[in-house]
């Protein structure tokens, strides 16, 4: 039987589900950050079609070279949704600026939902607080939780380390060596900004597929990498 998780009243507004029957194959994709070109190597090895549908866990934005470029093909293509990680929560509350979007870019990413779900899956830009209750969880914790030490970012243990279900949780924002793929989690972002991978998961088959990266476009401390452990990954 098909869960819906339930949150807050702020976040439910926000929160999109999904009918996976609609849909032929679904694919899940990690943080792009403004890296068109890597987008579009990934898009060409997957080959959805317009009847396959494609979520991105947030942060399509910052960092890249080509913001617009990004935005602009996931809102104008009918067969692709995103949430908002927290790269364009900091764009909208004005923390940072990002030069090479349009209005309508931006009136765009102020309508993305925080949490897009569908059959014991749930997608969020960064995590689950397996400690409190759904409804108990902020706009901020489902785009920055990664750490359940107090004040140790990148110090374990590590959200998905203790998260149990009862969906299958699929998120970004952490920076990881290879992706982290257990039962109940499953994380993508594999740094493509930093000159890593660009990840991405079939839901139905229930594989994960990276296109290398031939460029780095921002330097990141090796400190902030994390490496949950090797997974088999299709190149």
């Amino acid at each position: 039987m098909s869960r819906t998780p339930r949150f807050n009243d702020s976040i439910e507004a926000q929160h999109q589900h999904v009918d996976a029957d609609a849909w032929d194959d679904i694919f899940i994709i990690g943080d792009i950050h403004g890296c068109l070109s890597e987008l579009e190597t990934l898009l060409d090895k997957l080959d959805p079609s317009e009847d396959d549908l494609v979520v991105f866990v947030g942060d399509l934005i910052r960092k890249g070279p080509d913001n617009h470029g990004v935005v602009d093909l996931v809102r104008s293509s009918p067969n692709m949704l995103s949430i908002r990680g927290n790269n364009e929560e900091k764009l909208l509350r004005g923390t940072k600026v990002v030069d090479d979007l349009t209005e309508e870019d931006l009136e765009w990413i102020r309508g993305l939902p925080v949490a897009i779900s569908w059959e014991d899956t749930l997608v969020v830009h960064g995590g689950i607080d397996p400690r409190m209750d759904r409804k108990d969880h902020t706009v901020d914790d489902l785009q920055n939780t990664r750490s359940l030490v107090p004040d140790g970012s990148y110090d374990p243990p590590f959200w998905w380390d203790r998260y149990e279900g009862p969906e299958c949780v699929f998120f970004g924002h952490t920076v990881l060596e290879a992706p982290v793929h257990t039962e109940n989690a499953v994380g993508l972002d594999t740094g493509c900004v930093y000159g890593g991978e660009l990840t991405a998961y079939d839901w139905r088959k229930g594989e994960l597929m990276s296109v290398d990266v031939d460029r780095t476009v921002q330097q990141r401390k090796d400190s902030k990498f994390i490496n949950p452990g090797s997974v088999p990954v299709s190149h």
